[in-house]
């Protein structure tokens, strides 16, 4: 029997695993919204978005494929770790719910500092496979990074449309400094499908579309990478480090931890620092009594912050 309706669409969608929690991490911390991402929610406007741009079926639009790309600490490490073990497992499965393929690598430690290598390419391979095996129509891309330009003019090359799902944002910290997240302006201009991201969910058209609601989870729980404010964990208001060449790493051990920041115990006050303060490990990882090194700074009211913040293994 012939499809009367048209063929299937087929969608594959790859996940720069860092980038989306970057981005999770703001409308959690910083955004009104007060939510993280869900993949579900994402995986469902995904097919909608296509269906809308290809002018087509939305009951014929089907995500085939899905896979997350990340670097990530050993689990000797994570042990180390009170329950970080359970809440990635906890993340996984959400993913495996979801029918996304999991692709994690060894973090690496260069000059200090943790970094993933290689990530992105491992990325580009598995997609182009995807595209190149004829297995999918459209290639839906969450990142921000031009270094995948390379990797849509090929997909284009095979006649597979390329959706690139971005956010661009900024805000202001706590201590004035202020941080910006732009998508890789080539990166647009190569793809079929661009799709800004934080202008659907910031319209006010779309402010109350169960849609773009769905995006974000309903319901959070509190863990240790996540944990309840507790009652008098407040900072101290006076400051007595004028004498202090604040140059100088610092050690000690995080006191408390908040929605989005956290404070290092230190006399005579305990310091404040935020979550983009930390370096080698993301601040979800971070838990009350990690010993950690760090340097001062000098806010314009007086007061003293923790700045760059790096766990001790």
């Amino acid at each position: 029997m012939s499809n009367l309706k048209g063929p299937l669409t087929r969608i594959g969608v790859f996940y720069d695993g860092n980038y989306f929690l970057h981005v999770s991490n703001y409308y959690n911390y910083v955004h009104p919204r007060k939510r993280r991402l869900s993949i579900a929610g994402l995986h469902e406007f995904i097919r909608q978005q296509v269906a809308a741009e290809d002018g087509g079926d939305y009951n014929l639009c089907h995500i085939v494929d899905a896979h997350y790309f990340r670097g990530r600490i050993s689990a000797q490490e994570a042990a180390q770790r009170g329950n970080q073990l359970y809440y990635e497992r906890v993340f996984d499965d959400i993913l495996m719910s979801e029918g996304v393929v999991t692709h994690y690598f060894p973090l690496k430690s260069f000059f200090g500092k943790r970094e993933e290598k290689s990530v992105d390419v491992y990325l580009a391979l598995e997609a182009y496979e995807r595209a190149v095996s004829g297995k999918i129509d459209v290639l839906v891309l969450i990142s921000s990074d031009g270094d995948f330009v390379p990797l849509i003019r090929k997909v284009n090359g095979l006649g597979v449309r390329v959706m690139v799902m971005c956010w661009d944002f900024e805000f202001t910290n706590d201590e004035g400094q202020k941080m910006v997240t732009r998508t890789s302006q080539h990166l647009l201009e190569e793809v079929s499908y661009p799709v800004q991201m934080h202008e659907l969910i910031d319209s006010r058209l779309k402010k109350n579309d169960p849609l773009v609601n769905a995006l974000f989870v309903q319901e959070e729980f509190n863990t240790p990478s996540n944990p309840a404010p507790v009652e008098g964990e407040e900072e101290e208001e006076e400051d007595n480090f004028n004498r202090i060449d604040r140059s100088e790493t610092q050690v000690s051990e995080v006191l408390s931890l908040k929605n989005g920041y956290g404070f290092i115990k230190y006399p005579n006050n305990n310091l404040f620092f935020h979550y983009t303060d930390v370096l080698n490990v993301d601040f979800n990882e971070l838990l009350t009594g990690d010993e950690v090194e760090f340097t001062l700074e000098r806010k314009h009211n007086g007061q003293d912050v923790a700045k760059n913040v790096k766990k001790i293994n």
